[in-house]
């Protein structure tokens, strides 16, 4: 999505001072909004306010013209916090929580936004794609950053070099569960990003349910979804691997540390079930690698 089409999914009031404080949007990383507070905007690592506030209600107008006006048809994205738009582009949301029982059932009183937008930069994964290879085998790969950290336009990147394949090794097929919109960015069914010629998204639907539906009706040689961390997601990827299915996935960390912390991937992770771990710097250089280790640890580039 070029910067012209991103500037225009947004209502003047938000549109009018980024477009005064000449804000770069194909460089910007997330905007937030607060009420009562100064316009935020994150610019390749840096913050920047801006001299203007939002009352609650033009947050509200904010939220209902970025959902055409039908808050309605987005209330189960609303009650889990977020709203994917065209392009990929994700708005965070929160409020006031409604519950039943122990479950969110919606959101009111929205008070602020983060609306954090999704870039595609081919060839950000250039530097490791090589490295994800044993031989002519793809190994089963794990992108870990903190959240905003670019590992998802890193797994895209991934995705897309696999699926056209390169000089080295022939293209795959790949089967991409995109639960939240953000990888292919799909507009009615249709990815708006580049994930490769050989790619089939199943857009929209949790991670627990689709890859096994992909599995069965699609027939992948490689499985890419994004930020796993539960039980369900475990058991799912585990199933892929034993159907003989390269898996690429996403995670929240920022060590390997902080990986053994989190008791369902630990359990993953000591079955060696993940051949590469690409760590990623973080939000404060977003897309860059630190480092790419095998199961064991070791440090390969």
């Amino acid at each position: 999505m070029k910067c012209n089409e991103i500037i225009e999914l947004f209502p003047d009031i938000l549109k009018n001072p980024l477009q005064a404080a000449k804000v770069d949007l194909w460089e910007t990383e997330e905007i937030r909004v607060r009420a009562g507070q100064c316009l935020s905007v994150r610019v390749r690592g840096r913050e920047w306010r801006l001299e203007v506030r939002y009352t609650v209600e033009e947050i509200r107008q904010i939220l209902s013209y970025l959902a055409n006006y039908s808050l309605y048809a987005y209330e189960g994205e609303i009650r889990q916090g977020y709203l994917t738009l065209p392009g990929g582009h994700r708005l965070g949301l929160v409020g006031r929580a409604v519950l039943e029982g122990d479950r969110i059932t919606s959101l009111t009183e929205i008070s602020a936004l983060n609306l954090r937008l999704a870039h595609e930069k081919k060839g950000c994964a250039d530097s490791v794609i090589s490295c994800l290879w044993e031989q002519d085998n793809l190994c089963d790969t794990l992108v870990v950053s903190p959240p905003g950290g670019g590992k998802t336009t890193l797994l895209r990147d991934c995705i897309r070099q696999i699926s056209n394949g390169t000089k080295e090794h022939r293209g795959r097929t790949v089967g991409v569960v995109d639960e939240r919109s953000e990888i292919a960015g799909c507009c009615r069914g249709v990815p708006e990003n580049d994930v490769g010629m050989r790619t089939d998204v199943l857009d929209g639907c949790p991670k627990t349910l689709g890859m096994r539906m992909l599995l069965r009706s699609m027939a992948p040689e490689v499985l890419a979804v994004d930020e796993i961390g539960s039980e369900e997601d475990v058991r799912e990827i585990q199933y892929a691997a034993n159907c003989g299915c390269t898996v690429f996935a996403t995670v929240h960390g920022d060590s390997p540390d902080a990986l053994q912390n989190q008791p369902n991937l630990r359990k993953i992770l000591e079955t060696g079930a993940f051949q590469r771990l690409l760590f990623l710097e973080g939000r404060d250089a977003p897309g860059r690698i630190r480092q790419v280790t095998d199961h064991r640890g070791t440090v390969l580039c």
